[in-house]
């Protein structure tokens, strides 16, 4: 099905502790995705953070436009969520989804200094706005 919002059942699968796989636009490169953790809010939107010194970053600032592919891990059943729009990158509340995020996908009893170490960069927290959210569930 192909829509442009997210739809309940969508939130409730990415709010796991999923990997995303991100695809930025302005490149004259092949598109080369990265796996990212991220946050899919209540008003719609994925978020996540990037250093501000990021390679996708300065490509988003050329070029807006991006996807995040989201697929269940092998051993469930096959289904996959893709979402792609234009983004804003904010300066505003990266640090707080970093600490989020770190304890959606990690032990922060034994990863604490890892976050504290993640935390002294400089991120920026960059929202994609859906156009077209497609999925698959078999």
């Amino acid at each position: 099905m192909d829509t442009g919002t997210l739809t309940t059942e969508d939130l409730e699968f990415l709010a796991r502790p999923l990997h995303g796989f991100l695809t930025v636009a302005g490149s004259p490169q092949p598109a080369q995705p990265r796996p990212v953790w991220f946050e899919a809010t209540a008003d719609g939107t994925i978020q996540l953070f990037t250093p501000s010194d990021s390679v996708k970053l300065r490509r988003l600032r050329r070029d807006p436009r991006a996807s995040v592919v989201v697929a269940a891990p092998v051993g469930e059943r096959e289904r996959w969520v893709s979402v792609t729009g234009h983004t804003t990158a904010e300066d505003d509340g990266a640090r707080e989804l970093a600490e989020r995020l770190a304890a959606r996908y990690w032990d922060l009893d034994e990863r604490a200094d890892d976050l504290t170490a993640m935390l002294a960069d400089e991120h920026v927290r960059v929202v994609l706005h859906p156009e077209r959210v497609r999925r698959f569930a078999f």
